[in-house]
């Protein structure tokens, strides 16, 4: 078992770790929710938890919001930047954090690293230990961070997640065969709060296994993508309790062009059922879509270790 894998699996003990949040969202304040790479995808969906209890939330690349904030959030009045980074040292990240602090706009930073750059940057820091061997592919910290973000959200998560997340996952590993894995092209598919889970499934894929990945919204895919499925397309179905029905039609529309379908809590090839509401359901699914990069990575004799042209942090000058 290489340092990717062992992060996976070995991951939930530091989700019960984590502890409630030290303070939560405040629902008068508008939240700009920043990170760059799994950070950004992390954020999506924490910005679609808040907005789901009421509270205005955007998620912004880090580079985005350095340049032209205002192209996503109109203004600067009662404008409160969430920032997300494993290392706390991401440059993008911290520049972000640096101009928004510049600009008055109060900065609460959710990182696995205490002492970091970016926590000089903010105001209030929440931080949960991560596994100490994670590799240059994020993975238990991902899921910490989401984990901080949902509970600063006010979402519950209690430690029986981390249970079900462990079960979802040995589940599809025990049902992964080299032959699915053989694919020319990876689609991974999820709507709302579930849309940044099918972007970070897709880019830990891809980063592992140098795979041809991408990730939409469900309904979307129809709208010219499909266009590229044929027997050596995988798509991972990521199902949404509210649109569960018209996403399994979608599913054996693609069955019928030749698609393999993993349905993670809805009918496939392989069907997972889920009993997570949208609130969790992320959170639980996303060490399933980790290990599958990994397998992946494996049937490929990829090393995802030393993911190519990729370092723990990118920093930029």
């Amino acid at each position: 078992m290489n340092i990717t894998e062992r992060g996976i699996r070995e991951q939930f003990p530091f989700w019960t770790r984590a502890g409630a949040s030290a303070f939560l969202a405040d629902p008068a304040l508008t939240y700009g929710v920043v990170g760059c790479g799994t950070s950004v995808y992390i954020a999506d969906t924490v910005a679609a938890a808040l907005c789901r209890r009421g509270i205005d939330a955007r998620a912004v690349p880090g580079g985005e919001w350095i340049s032209r904030r205002h192209d996503y959030l109109p203004h600067d009045r009662g404008l409160h930047m969430l920032a997300l980074s494993r290392s706390g040292e991401s440059t993008e990240t911290v520049q972000a954090a640096a101009v928004s602090q510049a600009a008055g706009i109060p900065v609460t930073a959710i990182t696995c690293a205490a002492g970091s750059s970016l926590t000089g940057y903010a105001d209030r820091v929440l931080m949960a230990e991560t596994h100490p061997d994670e590799g240059i592919v994020m993975t238990a910290s991902a899921s910490l961070m989401l984990l901080m973000g949902l509970r600063f959200a006010g979402i519950e998560v209690r430690d029986s997640v981390a249970a079900r997340a462990e079960q979802l996952m040995m589940n599809l590993d025990s049902a992964l065969s080299p032959g699915l894995l053989d694919r020319a092209q990876f689609v991974f598919l999820g709507g709302g709060g579930l849309y940044g889970i099918a972007c970070e499934g897709a880019l830990k894929l891809q980063e592992m296994s140098l795979s041809h990945t991408s990730a939409y919204h469900p309904l979307e895919y129809r709208h010219g993508p499909v266009s590229l499925v044929d027997e050596g397309t995988l798509v991972v179905v990521l199902y949404h309790p509210d649109t569960a029905t018209e996403e399994a039609v979608l599913a054996r529309e693609l069955q019928a062009k030749g698609a393999c379908v993993i349905g993670l809590g809805g009918p496939g090839d392989l069907s997972f059922p889920i009993t997570d509401d949208i609130a969790t359901r992320g959170l639980v699914c996303l060490p399933a879509l980790q290990l599958l990069g990994e397998r992946t990575a494996l049937a490929r004799g990829r090393n995802s270790e030393a993911p190519r042209h990729l370092t723990k942090v990118v920093l930029t000058s």
